[in-house]
């Protein structure tokens, strides 16, 4: 059993201020699998007073200095890959070709794109007479959600490192262990003292203390869309910048000219992994009406190919990653049963063979309409919709009527219609025909949040703009 009693603040592992704990389950065997130190107030006090003494000194590196370290960050991320892994596993139930596969390469691909977006960062520029500087914004604080963990580690952190700010990170307490292996990397390579803090807690000790916090500059949270308004209230008082990526409730537009076969299995699939617990999941599939039958033969296919058990062992799927969102994902699906939407697979309960852990059949609804409450509010579990539409302005309009933005999906033979139809729909990053690029960026319209991470977007939260006006004299002044 893991046991995390200290934070990493200074430079050093330290004591807490209080002795309250958290037991971490793995959601697999419903057991304990660690125990991890419970922060408060004064443990963010005395974290963020290291890293506002650090600051001068990291703010002050060059591009080359903060280059070494990222560099040193990135052979050690990748020796320690198969620990990150288990931690995954062992945390929030991510089968292990998932924890050792893309949840781990998501943080490699985020640290080696900073690396890439820091060498031709422009962070000054003269426009006239005028420069124009863009500056580091000064201490961070940093929250992040279980679902990703190491994603949404890398997406703030190697950012804040590249443009010379310095941080205080709070991992959510459901998924603890890898945020202490990473903090072990980042010591271990040599980012001074202060730069990199760790507080562990939850939101009312912890986060809450990051948001209110007076010498903290900018919090950047992931997480609901309902603590990141308690996150904004909070920061507003110090008129802190905030940047949010939140909720979603995803579309995934399936053209009449698309491969359906292919695009109807790859968006059952897609949806499944990592439990469903994905804020940018297409999780409303719009189909052609005509053709709703079809997709529910395709959408039973795959779903019967679908395996759910073990996280230790070969299954497509493991568990959700805790029992409070065991309920909730149960209540859901009962509530798409008593709405009258049609039940291709799954529903509620365990699967079967597993009575233990808080495994969730994969699950699709068909004939769906959306005012039901399974395409309205986001379930964040194996649980697709799918949807029929009549005309293409038809698909727009029910994937805009929604209070989230955060992603969306076309697929299409044509691609100036695929490119149409991406282009009306009002959500922050958008995929067509299963695309992937990681300096795209990412974040959400509506109530999905506001500002951008990953590549190069992902610096610009991190900066303030400067103008020195007079800094050189215009052409033909005297």
């Amino acid at each position: 059993m893991r046991e995390y009693r200290k934070f990493y603040i200074d430079g050093q592992w330290t004591d807490p201020a209080q002795s309250e704990t958290f037991e971490v389950v793995n959601p697999a065997t419903e057991e304990v699998a660690g125990i991890v130190a419970l922060g408060s107030a004064a443990d963010v006090d005395k974290a963020v007073g290291a890293a506002r003494r650090a600051f001068p000194g990291w703010s002050g590196t060059s591009r080359e200095q903060r280059l070494g370290v990222l560099r040193n960050i990135l052979d050690l991320y990748q020796q320690r890959m198969g620990d990150l892994a288990s931690a995954l596993t062992e945390e929030m139930g991510a089968p292990k070709a998932l924890a050792g596969g893309f949840q781990v390469n998501l943080g490699l691909g985020h640290l080696t794109t900073a690396i890439d977006v820091l060498e031709h960062f422009t962070f000054e520029e003269q426009r006239g007479g005028t420069l124009i500087a863009k500056e580091p914004i000064g201490v961070c604080g940093l929250i992040t959600p279980w679902n990703w963990p190491l994603n949404q580690i890398a997406v703030k952190v190697f950012p804040a490192l590249a443009t010379g700010c310095t941080m205080v990170l709070k991992p959510s307490e459901q998924s603890p262990f890898s945020a202490q292996v990473f903090a072990e990397i980042l010591h271990e390579a040599g980012v001074p003292a202060g730069v990199f803090n760790l507080v562990q807690g939850d939101g009312a000790g912890v986060g809450r203390a990051i948001s209110g916090h007076p010498d903290i500059d900018m919090v950047s949270f992931t997480g609901s869309t309902r603590a990141g308004a308690d996150i904004a209230a909070a920061a507003a008082v110090g008129v802190k910048r905030v940047t949010q990526e939140l909720g979603g409730k995803g579309p995934n537009v399936i053209l009449d000219d698309a491969d359906f076969a292919a695009n109807v299995g790859a968006g059952v699939a897609t949806m499944m992994v990592n439990s469903g617990q994905t804020c940018s999941a297409g999780s409303r599939m719009l189909v052609p009406g005509e053709r709703m039958a079809e997709a529910i033969d395709i959408a039973a296919q795959t779903l019967s190919q679908i395996t759910v058990g073990d996280p230790e062992g070969d299954f497509s799927i493991g568990p959700v990653v805790s029992k409070a969102q065991f309920d909730k994902i149960q209540s859901l699906i009962q509530k798409g049963i008593d709405e009258g939407a049609t039940l291709v697979g799954g529903g509620v309960g365990r699967p079967d063979g597993l009575a233990v852990g808080y495994y969730v059949q994969p699950t699709v609804f068909a004939d769906v309409k959306n005012d039901m409450t399974i395409a309205r509010e986001e379930i964040f579990g194996p649980v697709l919709t799918i949807l029929g539409y009549d005309s293409i302005d038809h698909a727009v309009d029910i994937a805009n009527d929604t209070e989230y933005g955060l992603a969306a999906f076309v697929a299409g033979a044509d691609l100036e219609q695929a490119r149409s139809v991406a282009r009306r729909i009002r959500a922050g990053n958008i995929t067509i025909n299963g695309a992937f690029d990681f300096g795209a960026p990412f974040g959400g319209y509506k109530k999905s949040g506001n500002g951008r991470e990953w590549g190069e977007f992902g610096f610009h939260d991190y900066l303030e703009i400067k103008a020195v006006i007079g800094y050189a004299a215009e052409d033909g002044a005297e």
